[in-house]
Formats: C-alpha cells, structure tokens, sequence
C-alpha cells in the first residue's frame, strides 16, 4: 500500500515535470533499453554507433550520462533518474537539435511512473532474469513490469533466446523485431563473450531500425570500448585482476566462465570477490554462492551495500550456496581486496564484483565513498610492502 501511494506521487511528479518542459520527448527519438543484464552495455552501444555515423545523441547509462555535450556522473545506487530529472535531460537535448536519446530504463522507472510521458520510438528487453523479487514479488510480476517498455514504444526489439521471451503477451500486438544468439552477423567479432554477443546484437538490430547500414554499424562497433566496470581487466601482470558490475545469479553464470575460458590456463586460479546487497532479494544469495562455487577456486565473500541488515547474515546466505570451494568471509571490502590480490600468484585472476563503477558503500543507513579501482591500487601496494 506504502509503494502505491510513493507510485501516485512519482505519477504526479512525471505530469508536472512534462508539462514544464513542454513534452520534450515529443520532438525527439528516443531509444530506451530494459533487462536484467546488459543494459548499459547495449545502451552505450547503441549512442557510441550512432555518433560514429554523424548522429548529434544524448543518453544516460548506469555508468554516465552524456547530454547536449556535456557528462555527468551517474555511479549511485539509481540507473534511471528522477521524472524532473530526465524530461530536463530530454530538454536539453532537443535544444542541442539531437536526433536520438538513449534511456537505459529500469522496471522500478516503468512501474514508478518515472518515465510516464516519454514516447519511445524503440524499446529494447535484452532479458529478464530472477532478480529484485524483494519488490516485483514474482518472476512473471517482473517481466509484466519491463514489458511497459514495449507497450510504450513504437518498435519493440526482442531477445527470442530469453526465458522471458515465452511470457511477452505483446509480442504479438507490438511492431516488434527479434534477435537471438543464432544471428551470424557479429561472427567477425570473436573476441565477444556468450553474453555481450547478444548485448551487440541488440544494437544491432536497433541500429538497422534506424536505417544505419551494416558497414556504419560494424565500423561503430569496431571501436567500441565497454563501460566502466564492464569485464574490466585493470591489472594484467603476473596475475590478472578484473572487476565487474555482476550482482546477479545469471550474471555470474556468464561471466565467471567466460573468464576461465579467456584468461585461465592449466594451474592457474579463479580468485572470485563478492557480496550481496541489503535489503534486496535474499532468494538470489544462496545461487549467487552456488555458482561461484561452480566456477571459482577460491571465494572471498564481503560487504556490498548491506545497508541496515546484518552483514553475517548475508554473508552466511550466501554461503549455503558454497559446497566445495574454500572461502573466507573478510567483512570490510578494501580488506577483502586486499586479501585477494595478496594471495594471487602467476596464473590466477582475481574477479571482483558487484560495485564496478558505483562510488559509494551503504553501510547502514550512510552512503561512504567509494572507488573499486583505487580500492585494487591499494590491494596491489599491500601486497607488495607485503
């Protein structure tokens, strides 16, 4: 009921916001991308290939924003900002005379009226995963909620190779177009992971909607870089360190193997850094624990945003997921880094995820500061004063 009443006031917030900035989203084309993993990627995709066509484009990401020319840090606990926030964004940019707008969109956006108002010419769902059940309620609950991006968009992109995809009631009554892992047009990029395949992929198609032909696509994706954060290798020496935003089952479940594969040789170790968020879906912690188990050599379970709930707690959760890989859990994240990195020999790779580019820690109800990758700075220097 609490939820309902905040959802009437973001409602009412977006009437107002659009109303004083004139409809912007009106004079603009306006991409917007939803799911559970690979929305940043495929929303910064999307704008660095339509600017290395010669298209004038604003977007806001998890990680940054980029609007009328100017960027803006986004690294907090929010991907989709407030209804003032973004119809001011969508002002700005109409009166820079861009083309397109790319809106990474959350389902607490869509189910909070935060992004009521926006017409979106194209709606991508790259997938829908079991995550933030602690607010959708169910699985199917979450997928009703990141289908109002389809409904609100002229053109729905689809990923036919996702669960949720047998669960879209609109996708037969929306223009849509679908893309799926069996698509060969991205073969020549070989150095893709399974997961970022279809994150290009995406793109792709969205980009061929807007009339882009293959060589401007494939031109653009040629020099694409990933987000901050995004299978991040940032150390690459005798060992290899890497972070990454995975806070999710499915995350891990594509990028703990694709970095065996990648980067692992025989003898070589897989050093996995982690935790889980407080007062966020508790069923996904006992999975989380048991795919890292899957595919890690060594675990270091840690704090991640524990907010107000016991950080033991969620560490212990996790751990029912672990059966046969050794793990520690080191309470402090900056000590737990330092753990990792300090046992690291020739051969191993450290993974550390679930903060990537955000700059604070919740602990209890205080945001701290943070920087994962000064964080890996300091790991390196204890271990070598070690």
């Amino acid at each position: 009921m609490f939820q309902k009443i905040k959802n009437i006031f973001h409602l009412f917030q977006a009437i107002i916001a659009n109303i004083f900035y004139c409809f912007p989203s009106r004079k603009i084309k306006i991409i917007g991308v939803t799911g559970t993993d690979g929305k940043t990627t495929t929303t910064t995709l999307i704008a660095h290939i339509l600017k290395s066509s010669g298209k004038k484009i604003s977007y806001i990401s998890t990680v940054k924003a980029q609007i009328a020319g100017k960027e803006y840090d986004t690294g907090l606990h929010v991907t989709t900002p407030s209804a003032f926030m973004i119809q001011k964004f969508l002002s700005q940019s109409v009166k820079n005379k861009d083309e397109y707008f790319i809106l990474e969109t959350t389902s607490h956006a869509l189910d909070q009226y935060r992004v009521w108002g926006v017409k979106y010419e194209i709606g991508v769902l790259t997938n829908v995963t079991p995550e933030h059940l602690d607010y959708h309620q169910s699985y199917e609950e979450y997928v009703k909620v990141k289908e109002q991006l389809l409904k609100m968009a002229r053109i729905g992109v689809l990923n036919t190779s996702d669960i949720s995809y047998l669960l879209l009631s609109q996708k037969s009554k929306v223009k849509s177009q679908n893309y799926n892992s069996k698509v060969k047009i991205i073969d020549g990029f070989s150095s893709l992971t399974a997961f970022n395949k279809l994150n290009y992929l995406a793109a792709y198609k969205v980009c061929q909607i807007l009339g882009l032909s293959d060589k401007q696509i494939t031109e653009g994706m040629k020099t694409f870089k990933l987000p901050k954060g995004r299978f991040d290798l940032v150390y690459d020496k005798e060992f290899k360190i890497i972070i990454d935003f995975a806070h999710t089952p499915n995350a891990f479940k594509v990028l703990l193997p694709a970095i065996r594969e990648k980067y692992l040789k025989e003898g070589g170790r897989l050093i996995h850094i982690f935790g889980s968020a407080g007062l966020r879906d508790r069923l996904k912690r006992s999975l989380m624990g048991k795919i890292s188990d899957q595919f890690a050599d060594y675990i270091i379970l840690t704090e991640e945003d524990y907010r107000t709930e016991s950080l033991d707690k969620i560490c212990l959760e996790i751990a029912k997921g672990i059966k046969k890989t050794p793990f520690l859990i080191i309470k402090n994240r900056q000590d737990a880094i330092n753990k990792g990195v300090a046992m690291a020999v020739k051969g191993d790779v450290v993974v550390i995820t679930g903060k990537a580019h955000e700059k604070s820690l919740c602990r209890g109800k205080t945001e701290h500061p943070w920087d994962e990758y000064q964080a890996v700075e300091i790991g390196i220097k204890y271990k070598i004063k070690k």
